[in-house]
């Protein structure tokens, strides 16, 4: 049976006297994207993870009193395959999210850092939830993802202009030794990247950094170690954000705590996993941002919490060091 023509087919009847679990499966059903053929005929195109998902659903609704029979089929000939496909198309709810950009851009004038973050968030989130279950992406899927990428430059032009690029280099190691009494320049009014950066400098690399704050990159003298904008010495690499290029320039990605510390600040800076602790981080950088006139006081106010972020990540990696022994 050819794979790219299988169906997986759960037919089902749900227990009628629970109420609660009927409603957990139909989510849970829809969450998949699953296609309905008919009442308590449900398809999905086949693949092993998508079969052992409904093997694992047929079983939950086997014991909540259901019955479920999941079946492998083929498709009778390409017209059908076709058929089976277009239940799947998920243009309207493409549309629907390029739509949600669109409101959303007419918000962001005026919004904060913190809010403009938690926007992206929540609308990333929603359009990984239309990712996940597109299994045929089209033409749509490709209109959506052009429209997230202007969406996202536009809210990263707003919330901190001459936010860099990602480069597409190769990091090289670098000697700490040859990196000591420098100074090191980035955009002023800091934000966590250029932050944690900053800490990550004096605090791992050049105990006797100086610091620059940039009123624009073009400012950036001659001499000076630009990071985190465009042309900078150490800027975002491929996937990678400044933070963790520095690491892995000199040397420090080896640091659990340190790569902790960093997938918060990938997070906040860009988007993807983030760390419980980043919220509660996210609302005191803010905070911290709206209370300090000037960037060597909130690197002095923000360089605590780091420090205190990295204590505790490194006391986890120990514990569970010790519990592995």
């Amino acid at each position: 049976m050819n794979s790219l023509s299988a169906w997986s087919l759960l037919v089902l009847t749900l227990p009628t006297e629970n109420a609660t679990a009927r409603m957990r499966f139909y989510r849970a059903l829809k969450a998949k994207g699953c296609a309905v053929l008919r009442d308590g005929v449900y398809l999905l195109p086949y693949s092993e993870a998508h079969e052992e998902t409904l093997r694992e659903l047929a079983g939950a609704i086997a014991e909540s009193g259901g019955t479920a029979h999941l079946l492998r089929v083929p498709s009778l000939d390409a017209s059908q395959y076709e058929e089976f496909r277009t239940l799947f198309d998920r243009e309207s709810d493409y549309d629907a999210f390029i739509g949600l950009l669109a409101e959303a851009r007419k918000t962001i004038s005026g919004q904060s850092a913190t809010e403009l973050s938690r926007l992206v968030r929540r609308l990333r989130k929603d359009y990984e939830a239309i990712q996940a279950v597109d299994y045929f992406p089209d033409d749509a899927a490709t209109r959506a993802e052009a429209a997230w990428q202007d969406f996202v430059a536009l809210v990263d032009t707003v919330r901190s202009p001459g936010e860099p690029h990602p480069a597409e280099r190769t990091i090289r190691l670098l000697s700490r030794d040859e990196y000591q009494g420098r100074t090191w320049a980035t955009r002023q009014r800091m934000w966590v990247d250029r932050a944690a950066s900053a800490w990550l400098i004096r605090r791992f690399i050049d105990s006797d950094a100086h610091f620059l704050w940039l009123t624009s990159p073009d400012a950036c003298p001659d001499g000076a170690l630009g990071f985190d904008f465009d042309g900078a010495a150490f800027t975002h690499v491929g996937e990678r954000v400044t933070f963790e290029v520095l690491l892995a320039s000199f040397g420090l990605d080896k640091d659990s705590a340190l790569l902790r510390l960093g997938e918060i600040v990938h997070a906040l800076d860009v988007g993807g996993p983030a760390a419980p602790e980043a919220v509660g981080f996210e609302a005191v950088m803010a905070g911290t941002r709206r209370r300090v006139d000037n960037d060597d006081e909130l690197l002095d106010q923000m360089s605590p919490v780091f420090e205190a972020l990295y204590a505790h990540f490194a006391a986890s990696a120990k514990e569970e060091s010790g519990r592995r022994s």
